[in-house]
């Protein structure tokens, strides 16, 4: 099995649910600055990367993560669903795949850090609200990532593409205790 994360950029919201699938980000907690400028490309692609699939290691049940940047395309990963599904049809063995879309996740804060870091190069401004993009989404982000194992897990289908519109920023409700 394959998974994929995807979003925009491919810097952010993406980066952050590989770590979160592989570990490399407490669950139990809000990760400090340290530990989220720490993942491997978080914040560090170019618009040169859009399309580039990036792997980050195994999970604990051996199945690959990738991350991959869309841009502003929306073809992109149906695209990817029809040339693999070509190739399965031409009897090449293919891994399950599973297309998990990161971007409902992304809060304004790191909409706009990604606008002033990756794009304008301000990061004095960009990289604070990346950060504080990154706390507040964490949750909803760790919510994405259990969904997509889940989905994973039970899929009859060899191609899952997730869209995950319920993760969408604005229909999360906060923890209220």
């Amino acid at each position: 099995m394959l998974y994929v994360y995807n979003c925009f950029a491919g810097t952010h919201s993406s980066a952050l649910a590989a770590a979160y699938h592989l570990d490399k980000l407490p669950k139990d907690r809000e990760p400090t600055r340290e530990e989220i400028l720490g993942i491997d490309i978080f914040n560090r692609l170019t618009p040169g990367d859009f399309g580039r699939f990036i792997y980050h290691g195994k999970d604990e049940n051996g199945h690959k993560v990738y991350t991959v940047g869309r841009g502003k395309s929306t073809a992109v990963i149906p695209a990817l669903h029809s040339f693999i599904s070509l190739l399965q049809d031409d009897g090449k063995e293919i891994d399950q795949i599973v297309f998990s879309n990161c971007s409902p996740t992304v809060p304004v804060a790191m909409t706009f850090g990604g606008l002033f870091s990756r794009r304008f190069g301000i990061d004095f401004i960009g990289v604070p609200l990346l950060i504080r993009g990154a706390k507040q989404a964490h949750r909803t982000v760790i919510q994405l990532v259990e969904h997509t194992k889940a989905i994973a897990s039970t899929t009859e289908k060899h191609i899952e593409i997730l869209e995950n519109e319920k993760f969408k920023v604005s229909t999360i409700k906060p923890d209220v205790k």
